[in-house]
């Protein structure tokens, strides 16, 4: 009986695990908790053009989170230093869906912030 008992609570908890890590978390996800892979080679994202605005609009300026004097996450987010600094703490808010905190980035936007963050994240 209490064979039995050892049996059902080890098959209980290895099909608890096996759903609770099947599920993806965000837009993108393939299912295995990884973004999908995105073609960077057909996205020309820019810092000037693309991220800076996005930034300004969607993290600093417009949404007061990591605007100047900010200490929230990685600071302030107002110059392209910043920026560059926290740029791998960027990409991986917006891919898992952190951030911009009480909003949300199109999956293009990611796509353009993934693109330049993993192309060096140039001053472009």
């Amino acid at each position: 009986m209490i064979k039995i008992k050892l049996v059902f609570s080890v098959l209980f908890i290895v099909t608890g695990f096996a759903i609770g890590c099947s599920k993806g978390s965000g837009s993108g996800d393939n299912g295995s908790g990884n973004q999908a892979p995105v073609n960077c080679d057909a996205i020309h994202a820019t810092f000037s053009g693309d991220i800076a605005p996005l930034i300004q609009t969607q993290c600093a300026i417009g949404s007061g989170c990591h605007g100047a004097g900010s200490s929230n996450g990685p600071g302030q987010l107002t110059s392209f230093n910043e920026i560059r600094g926290a740029s791998l703490n960027i990409k991986s808010a917006v891919e898992s869906g952190r951030m911009p905190l009480g909003g949300s980035l199109s999956q293009a936007q990611i796509n353009l912030v993934r693109c330049w963050v993993d192309s060096g994240s140039p001053a472009n």
